[in-house]
């Protein structure tokens, strides 16, 4: 008993040296009062290292518990001071292993929560990847549409503008079928008849727009004459002029080749004009008469170029009606002498000769067409715009005087 309370004693005072004089006081107090009792089966090393261990557990829970309830809890609880069986730097050594730990622990959440985020992250841009790509698609879609609808709206007002053109065009030839029956252009009822070919009918209504568009040439001539344009200016629309009276003698070589006699027989000009036809057309020679009288002033070298186009002209004239004549005499006596035996072989060489008119007709055509280029190079650009201003309203008279003579009064 001796032995074991000087080594208490001693235990004690090496205690005491390193305690707190109240920690020292409450462990006298409470050594003393065991002493005057029997010592308890409890050992108080065994509490002090569960309690120095429940408090690293703390420590380590404070690391995740920090975020949460604030810096305060980071204090160790007051009872890890009451009894420490080791030595300060002991503990402080376990308190600041504790506090490694629990740093490394939660470095290693960090990272962990760190590697979370980022595959989180990988995640949420590899969700987003195909709902953008789907997002393009559609935006593409949608520009395809309005591109699809605005080609569709485009075609649509093409075919309405088409649509409106065929109507007005429709009304347009109705309007010179009708005028063109006024003129006495259709015999029979006009296109009805059974002796009008397609091909004469369309040559009729192809004269029909030819003559609307020599009233708008001539009314452009007179207005240019009238404004005292250029002599640039000037040219433009003579040179407009020619050409036009170039498509008309191109449309009557195609009628000569389907329905000759059509063209021949002026069934297409007014009645006034049918008059004064020679193969199909007017006499050069006689148009060159009229314009001798209108052109005024001339220089000499003018009028002896006028004169001898109108020679020529004459010649040339004389040249083709001769030649008529002739194939006129031998188709009578081709017809005359045909019997019923050879009747057939007659036939046949009256059918070409017969043919041989188209010939003469479109000589003819050229001929008339060079007289008009003939008299362009005679004259100024001025005097060819006044000759062809004045050629248009010579039958421009002739046709309104048909008028006249189709609607007089009949008794």
């Amino acid at each position: 008993m001796e032995s074991q309370r000087i080594g208490d004693t001693t235990s004690t005072s090496s205690i005491d040296h390193h305690m707190p004089y109240n920690t020292s006081f409450m462990y006298h107090s409470t050594l003393n009062s065991n002493n005057n009792q029997e010592p308890p089966t409890f050992d108080f090393g065994e509490l002090e290292e569960a309690i120095v261990l429940q408090g690293v557990k703390m420590n380590n829970d404070d690391s995740f518990k920090s975020p949460l309830y604030g810096a305060g809890i980071n204090r160790p609880a007051a009872t890890l001071e009451m009894f420490p069986s080791w030595p300060t730097k002991v503990h402080d050594t376990l308190r600041g292993s504790s506090k490694s730990i629990g740093g490394e622990q939660s470095s290693d959440s960090d990272s962990a929560l760190n590697t979370t985020i980022s595959s989180r992250g990988e995640a949420n841009v590899e969700l987003e990847s195909p709902s953008k790509s789907n997002y393009e698609k559609t935006l593409r879609r949608l520009a395809q549409n309005r591109e699809a609808a605005r080609k569709s709206r485009l075609r649509k007002k093409a075919y309405v503008q088409q649509l409106e053109t065929s109507r007005m065009r429709l009304a347009q030839l109705e309007q010179e079928l009708q005028r063109a029956r006024s003129q006495g252009i259709f015999m029979g009822g006009g296109s009805t008849g059974p002796n009008i070919s397609s091909g004469a009918s369309m040559f009729d209504m192809d004269y029909s727009r030819w003559l609307d568009d020599d009233q708008r040439q001539i009314c452009e001539l007179r207005t240019a004459l009238q404004a005292h344009l250029g002599d640039g200016e000037l040219r433009i629309i003579v040179d407009a002029y020619i050409a036009h009276y170039d498509h008309i003698f191109l449309l009557k070589g195609v009628v000569a080749k389907s329905d000759l006699f059509h063209l021949l027989t002026g069934i297409w000009a007014s009645p006034a004009e049918r008059g004064f036809l020679w193969l199909g057309g007017f006499k050069p020679s006689d148009l060159i008469k009229m314009l001798i009288t209108q052109l005024d002033p001339l220089t000499q070298q003018q009028i002896v170029g006028i004169y001898s186009l109108q020679q020529s002209s004459q010649q040339a004239e004389e040249a083709l009606s001769q030649g008529l004549e002739q194939l006129k005499q031998s188709l009578i006596e081709t017809i005359a002498t045909c019997s019923v035996n050879d009747g057939m072989h007659h036939m046949a060489i009256a059918l070409g000769k017969l043919a041989n008119l188209e010939s003469f007709v479109h000589q003819a055509d050229n001929l008339r067409q060079q007289t008009i280029h003939q008299l362009h190079r005679i004259l100024t650009i001025r005097q060819s715009a006044r000759c062809f201003m004045m050629i248009g309203e010579y039958y421009g008279r002739l046709r309104a005087l048909s008028s006249l003579w189709a609607s007089r009064p009949r008794e």
